[in-house]
């Protein structure tokens, strides 16, 4: 199984932008050096503590700091964009890294961004497939361009001068194009039969309760049976929110310390599920009264701590209730504390995980 990173992120907002932005980076190096195989960043334009307005512009600016990791965005919200600008600055940026990108997708994910784009009375899943569509379009046909859709009518024709290469647009760095992803957060979510259709990528957020999780894979599964394709396991990654220690009573501590990173990171989410409504799917049974649902109960239920022994036996239970999925991917949290949670990424990476994987490969073998 490997080891990926995935940053909302979401910072105290008494913690500077530029602060903030400095700390992302730096987790991003470390998680290089320390061979975690991907990191996803996230997108939002209305919300201080989610502070990346562009991940594709701040992921150009890791890489030449880093060696080997990939670079996903989680995700690029689609009908805020023209699809012609993502397409050129995605195959920019699939150059730029030498094929080091995932490209994630997504109908957005924020209200205020929704608001602000005028995007929250469209169907923004149906304005996600048209755009994606057109893009794939652009990257495998040359000019003149002239893709009609619901929303968007994509049309380079009068200047097309073959010449002197006038009218073309950049094609991806990896062909015939970078993988494509997406996340899911709902119970039996759509997206991952979408995963199914399209053979794309797919990612299973933090901040939903293992039932959910598992119905992820259930659904997506059912969906490629219909579809007459195999099901691959290791093509499904999983988020969760870990801290590592020394003991288990210091990572307890840590995690439930009121109003630290991770009680102030669940606080966060829960004012906004309660707004929107959502509250039913973060419920820790799904037969649960999204009444009873609390910050703290999120906190407690959707966090995997303890001493590097005790994480290794969360995450083989975890991973043996949810099924075999490739990547486990690491949620970041405000660095409230930068030694502890630097160091739990170490532990994570050098401790935790050789002893899960050798776990892993001998239950296979068995």
């Amino acid at each position: 199984m490997e080891l990926a990173y995935f940053m909302m992120p979401v910072h105290h907002p008494d913690k500077s932008y530029h602060t903030a932005l400095e700390e992302d980076i730096e987790a991003i190096v470390h998680a290089d050096q320390l061979g975690f195989s991907e990191a996803w960043v996230g997108e939002h334009y209305t919300s201080k503590p989610e502070q990346i307005t562009s991940p594709l512009l701040f992921m150009a600016s890791i890489i030449p700091r880093t060696e080997r990791i990939k670079f996903a965005t989680g995700v690029i919200c689609m009908p805020q964009y023209h699809p012609a600008l993502i397409a050129g600055q995605a195959a920019m940026f699939d150059h730029l890294s030498q094929g080091r990108f995932i490209m994630g997708i997504g109908p957005g994910g924020l209200p205020p961004d929704f608001e602000l784009f005028g995007t929250a009375e469209e169907d923004r899943g149906e304005m996600m497939i048209e755009a994606m569509d057109a893009i794939l379009e652009i990257w495998r046909t040359d000019p003149p361009y002239d893709i009609k859709g619901k929303y968007w009518h994509i049309k380079v024709s009068d200047w097309v001068i073959d010449e002197i290469a006038l009218g073309q647009m950049a094609k991806p760095y990896q062909q015939p194009h970078p993988p494509i992803a997406v996340s899911a957060m709902s119970p039996n979510s759509g997206i991952m039969r979408l995963a199914a259709v399209r053979d794309w990528e797919a990612i299973s957020a933090n901040f939903i309760p293992t039932w959910s999780v598992r119905s992820h894979w259930t659904t997506h599964v059912d969906e490629c049976e219909k579809q007459g394709r195999t099901p691959d396991p290791e093509r499904w990654r999983v988020a969760r929110s870990i801290f590592v220690a020394d003991s288990d009573e210091e990572a307890e501590a840590f995690v439930k310390e009121p109003g630290g990173t991770f009680d102030y990171y669940y606080e966060y989410l829960y004012t906004i599920f309660d707004r929107v409504g959502l509250k039913s799917a973060v419920v820790a049974e799904p037969d649960g009264d999204p009444e009873s649902v609390s910050h703290v109960q999120m906190r407690d239920d959707f966090v995997i701590w303890g001493s590097p022994g005790t994480v290794i036996d969360k995450l083989l239970a975890f991973r043996e209730e949810v099924g075999h999925f490739g990547t486990l991917v690491l949620t970041a949290h405000d660095w409230t504390d930068k030694s502890k949670l630097k160091k739990s990424m170490s532990l994570l990476a050098r401790n935790v995980m050789p002893e899960v994987n050798r776990s892993i490969g001998a239950v296979a073998a068995a």
